[in-house]
């Protein structure tokens, strides 16, 4: 049966697929409001098994892989003193490491899913960290009110990319850093550069990063199946591997392994 939905999945419209994961999303955070689940990205591991990996708290290495996608996203500008914004902040983990590590001055995650706010005020308490539901395509913060803008494997579920990135363009200061990491489709990857440079952000950085997100994926899996089979009903488990592209799992994991699908990051400045 998951073997038919991902094929069904896959040949749905654009917008509808949009939907479809939207919902997804949002009936996710529900499902694990309870449990103490803070990343779902897929996450990022260095090809060069000799590489310094970044120090981390040892209540945080649990999660390295999906800290290190955050880590090689955001440390691309220095956030001291910075006010910051993630939009799609989901469970909140991402949002945290920023906040602890690379000492902003303020972060403000914002996400449409009610359960997952509901989860970070109750478990985040950090100052100058906080969080509030909203809709990534309609941002209600006033203009200029950011010096960056994050955003990290969200924006394959929005209905209207030109929205949310006409409001990441509006919430930023002049000369803002728009922060942003996703997958696509390999067909649909030059509709991205194109929204992306028609909003006007001038480009400072593009790069492909598909073979780090698979290797964490692989280092990352047996963690992963672990904390489903602990904390998601048994109906549900071969859903949420899918989902978390689980090694060898038909699902993203395999069309990232084909090339079908690709993990790029960006650097953009307003």
């Amino acid at each position: 049966m998951l073997r038919d939905l991902c094929d069904l999945y896959s040949i749905l419209p654009e917008r509808l697929r949009r939907a479809t994961m939207r919902r997804w999303y949002e009936h996710l955070s529900r499902t694990t409001e309870g449990a103490n689940m803070l990343f779902m990205n897929y996450g990022w591991a260095d090809l060069d098994p000799e590489a310094t990996r970044i120090s981390l708290r040892d209540e945080d290495e649990p999660d390295r892989y999906c800290i290190q996608l955050y880590h090689h996203v955001a440390s691309a500008v220095d956030f001291s003193g910075l006010d910051v914004l993630e939009v799609g902040s989901g469970r909140g983990g991402g949002s945290s490491y920023m906040m602890r590590y690379l000492k902003p001055r303020s972060v403000v995650g914002v996400d449409m899913a009610d359960a997952a706010i509901r989860f970070c005020n109750r478990h985040y308490h950090i100052p100058h960290l906080s969080f509030v539901q909203g809709d990534a395509e309609s941002l209600d913060f006033d203009d200029n009110s950011f010096d960056a803008v994050v955003n990290i494997e969200s924006s394959h579920c929005y209905r209207s990319m030109e929205r949310f990135l006409s409001g990441v363009c509006r919430v930023l200061k002049p000369n803002g850093y728009f922060l942003f990491a996703d997958f696509r489709d390999k067909e649909r990857l030059d509709t991205l550069r194109s929204q992306l440079s028609q909003t006007g952000f001038a480009l400072l950085k593009e790069q492909r990063i598909t073979p780090n997100v698979l290797r964490a994926l692989e280092l990352d899996s047996a963690r992963k199946e672990r904390l489903i089979k602990e904390r998601i009903p048994t109906v549900l488990q071969g859903v949420f591997n899918e989902f978390a592209g689980i090694a060898g799992t038909r699902s993203t994991y395999s069309r990232f392994e084909t090339g079908d699908k690709e993990y790029l990051n960006f650097v953009l400045r307003r």
